[in-house]
């Protein structure tokens, strides 16, 4: 056989490199259409991604808004997104148009790591039946929990003790509290999944919260961001598994305590917590293949109110903190309200916030300072849809930046400093604002956090060396 010269070679070389360019050129036609949003021109093949620094992409969202205003757009490889700020845009993409943009966009990478027709969880659930039945799920599990059993709310505030307790031990020395946080976020929900909670020290636990840092490292970056916008790459052997070994390894810790769940479940019985509640709908669901009730979905529920609780809660507490510490007028005021209200004999309740107006605009403000979740999970539009007169077509990704919206200067008093008043009115009393977004908006809006920051009432942080 003779050697390949560029003769041979040389055609289809060109021939390929046609081919792609027309590709790339199909999947941008959308940006020639009249009164599609304006954004940076995109590279051939990779799009804008490497015009995005994704350590910080509120900060090249913020950029790029300047240049092309409250609603641009982006091409990701092949992927088509529009990214929405203020408050404006987001309300009319996901409130007025909300049935058209509750959808959620394919990842590639968490089909790759279990995700699938009838076990996509609850926050990266595409929006129909799986998502319905889940969500309709959850909230009701949520709500009305404590069926012979303790209630979220005696959960929180018995962790919120052990917290103390722990806070307490350090006797005084300078700590960073963010691991004790995230421990009693953690304890919380798995007081509500699995019915029990972990001591501190305990090797499993720690395990466990070990395994979910690592899981956030790796969905955060370039590299994600790449592989899903050109999935083809999820197919070289072994690479999902190195870039992704955290995901596969706090899977299998979550099989196992289901497993021993599944022992130990008395099914005479009423659910103990929502895996029992689960499970009770599994058997129901079994002649039903098109239900979203299976063994791959339990672990995927569990894994989303994981995550979503202890990212949000652990973050708003840890600002909160911080926050005490830095304004200790704020501080002080607080506990006088704590104080007055509840007093140093009993625990705090959810009803008690109806009378501790100072300290629910206190916690409000915390997580609109503190950006908790500055960009919205994204959405996809199921059919042609209009924004600030710009024309939005179907299938195209939105992701909201939620940080123009807690940050905007035209609503906000002092949007960069942190001020209760904002939700406050001149008699005291709490104003719910209408910007106050810190999970996102709409049918698919983000799951917020535990009531955990009313139940440290005792504590008092100081900085190092006060």
């Amino acid at each position: 056989m003779g050697l390949l010269t560029w003769d041979k070679l040389g055609p289809v070389a060109v021939a390929v490199a046609i081919f792609l360019l027309l590709v790339d050129l199909m999947h941008r036609r959308q940006r020639w259409a009249p009164r599609y949003p304006p954004g940076p021109m995109p590279l051939p093949g990779l799009g804008n991604l490497l015009q995005v620094d994704f350590q910080d992409t509120v900060s090249s969202f913020t950029r790029l808004r300047r240049r092309f205003g409250d609603v641009f757009s982006l091409q990701l490889a092949w992927t088509p997104v529009v990214v929405l700020n203020g408050l404006a845009a987001i309300r009319e993409a996901l409130v007025h148009r909300g049935e058209d943009t509750s959808d959620r966009p394919r990842v590639p990478v968490m089909e790759h790591l279990g995700f699938g027709p009838h076990a996509e969880g609850v926050v990266f659930a595409r929006y129909g039946h799986t998502w319905r039945e889940q969500r309709r799920f959850s909230v009701s599990t949520l709500r009305n929990f404590g069926m012979g059993k303790k209630s979220l709310e005696q959960w929180v505030t018995q962790e919120a003790s052990y917290l103390c307790a722990a806070f307490a031990d350090q006797a005084g020395r300078p700590f960073s509290p963010n691991a004790l946080l995230n421990k009693a976020v953690s304890n919380v929900i798995a007081s509500l999944t699995f019915g029990r909670r972990f001591e501190y020290n305990d090797p499993r636990f720690l395990k466990l919260l070990d395994l979910m840092e690592d899981i956030l490292k790796e969905e955060s970056g370039f590299l994600p961001q790449v592989l899903n916008a050109i999935p083809m790459l999820l197919h070289i052997p072994g690479l999902v598994a190195k870039v992704f070994p955290g995901q596969r390894a706090f899977m299998a810790q979550l099989d196992e305590l289901v497993a021993e769940h599944r022992m130990n479940r008395d099914p005479a019985q009423p659910p103990r917590d929502l895996t029992d509640a689960f499970l009770d709908e599994v058997q129901k669901s079994k002649r039903n293949p098109e239900s979203s009730f299976n063994d791959d979905n339990l672990r995927l529920v569990v894994t989303d109110l994981f995550f979503a609780g202890m990212v949000t809660t652990s973050t708003t507490l840890a600002w909160a903190l911080l926050l005490m510490i830095l304004q200790p007028d704020v501080q002080r005021r607080v506990q006088q309200e704590i104080d007055k209200v509840i007093g140093q004999t009993r625990r705090p309740e959810m009803g008690d916030q109806a009378h501790m107006p100072f300290t629910l605009a206190v916690v409000h403000e915390v997580q609109r300072f503190g950006d908790i979740i500055p960009l919205g999970i994204p959405h996809l539009t199921s059919r042609d849809i209009e924004v600030q007169g710009f024309l939005i077509p179907k299938g195209t990704t939105l992701i909201t930046n939620v940080s123009s919206v807690l940050k905007e200067e035209t609503i906000w008093k002092k949007p960069f400093r942190f001020h209760p008043e904002h939700f406050l009115d001149a008699q005291g009393h709490f104003v719910k604002q209408e910007a106050f977004m810190p999970f996102s908006a709409g049918a698919c809006g983000e799951p917020g956090s535990l009531p955990l920051p009313g139940s440290l009432g005792g504590v008092e942080p100081r900085p190092p060396g006060s």
